[in-house]
């Protein structure tokens, strides 16, 4: 009797404590609790470019608050992504903000207008100092989330916008830039792009001396848009973490603006960070392969109707309608995240969306819209601890292993090179 008394005592304090546990959190839960504790540091968004393109950097009576109304029909422009209210909505604690100039430019030219968009990021953030402010470190970084203010960071899009200089490219630090695409679309004299001809296989000495300076500087060398073996060049040169600001994996999507698993290894052992893209064609495989196909289609059908050109079009528009588009969507930038933690783990991943400059899958079009892939990624079991790493704060450990590298060579000499005129 009293044995089965005990027993039923037990029983009743499980009963009590399984009655006062808290239930469950649903994923939405676990994502917004996530985005609370780190907010997202996003890696790349080019609003910088879109006022460039459109507003020539004239920004006076440019209205930051809400841009859902700014389509270009004429142009052919979509509505911004970007608005104080959608940053609100979608957690964004701090962003690299790219000062992009197109990769055509002659090498001066370039160098100004990266200029002129560097000046355009810091009057956007002086005029709008309640809700954005400059960052060049860290701690800058940390300190402006504190304060629920988005930490505002320069990204430079391109090699060209250093003129092949060690010069420019102290000055462009000095003025605050804190990472630099080492080439884009273009190979540049000194760094092979992914998508051009190589000409340097990978990096130039010069290019090597371009990873060492930005290192010694504190900058954060960043290889999106460049071919493999540049990738593979500057990891070699490496001594502080690198990143790719805005690139998934390429074993998902073939693309090659995408990161090769033997780089993904590489990422691991420097202590950098893969930032992934919502750019619909880097992100599903099956779009690109479409792509693909509509250009081989195209290619067909005008050697088909030589003399006729005005037949082509209806033809492909014909082969359009039976070939459907694929869609991609944010489940497959979930998919690029996880490739890339179940390949490296959860400590050398997050997001740089791309928004502005191409970004919009199905379910993710906007900067509001952080909080469904989180969603999507407590959905497939990811912890709060995982996601606080993924929002920002691998982007912080990446950003301190650089500032740290540069304070230990504080008293190496800079690095020279001969000025070209």
């Amino acid at each position: 009797m009293r044995r089965t008394g005990f027993s039923a005592l037990l029983l009743g304090c499980a009963a009590l404590l399984i009655a006062a546990s808290p239930p469950p959190r649903s994923p939405e839960q676990v994502a917004e609790a996530a985005l609370k504790a780190a907010p997202v540091w996003d890696g790349h968004n080019d609003v910088a470019e879109r006022l460039r393109d459109d507003r020539k950097d004239v920004i006076a009576d440019f209205d930051f608050a809400d841009t859902s109304g700014t389509r270009d029909p004429a142009r052919k422009r979509p509505a911004m992504q970007t608005d104080f209210a959608r940053i609100k909505k979608g957690h964004l604690g701090a962003q690299f903000w790219s000062v992009y100039v197109n990769f055509n430019l002659p090498e001066p030219q370039a160098v100004q207008a990266t200029l002129e968009q560097i000046d355009t990021v810091k009057r956007l953030i002086a005029r709008y100092p309640a809700q954005l402010q400059l960052a060049t470190t860290a701690d800058e970084v940390e300190r402006a989330m504190k304060a629920g203010k988005v930490a505002s960071l320069i990204g430079m899009e391109g090699g060209g916008s250093i003129g092949s200089s060690l010069g420019v490219l102290r000055q462009m630090h000095a003025l605050g830039a804190r990472y630099m695409t080492l080439a884009h679309y273009k190979t540049i004299g000194w760094a092979d792009s992914s998508n051009d001809t190589p000409t340097n296989n990978g990096l130039s000495p010069f290019g090597h001396l371009v990873v060492r300076e930005m290192q010694r500087l504190g900058m954060l060398v960043d290889l999106s848009h460049v071919s493999e073996k540049t990738m593979m060049d500057a990891l070699d040169e490496a001594k502080a973490p690198l990143m790719f600001s805005h690139s998934g994996a390429r074993a998902v999507d073939g693309h090659p603006r995408n990161v090769p698993d033997a780089v993904l290894d590489r990422v691991k052992a420097n202590g950098g960070i893969v930032m992934v893209p919502a750019v619909n064609y880097f992100v599903s495989e099956d779009l690109r392969q479409w792509r693909a196909l509509r250009s081989g289609e195209e290619a067909r059908l005008k050697v088909v109707h030589v003399g006729y050109p005005d037949r082509v079009q209806p033809a492909l528009d014909a082969w359009e309608t039976a070939h459907p588009q694929p869609t991609a969507t944010l489940a497959q930038i979930a998919d690029h995240i996880d490739h890339i933690i179940r390949r490296i783990g959860a400590d050398y991943v997050g997001v740089g969306a791309d928004f502005e400059g191409g970004a919009a899958v199905a379910g993710f079009v906007d900067v509001g819209d952080y909080p469904a892939l989180f969603t999507e990624l407590a959905r497939r079991g990811y912890s709060q601890a995982d996601l606080e790493k993924i929002a920002s704060r691998n982007m912080l450990r990446v950003m301190r292993g650089a500032e740290a590298y540069a304070t230990a060579h504080r008293g190496d000499p800079v690095i020279e090179s001969p000025t070209n005129f």
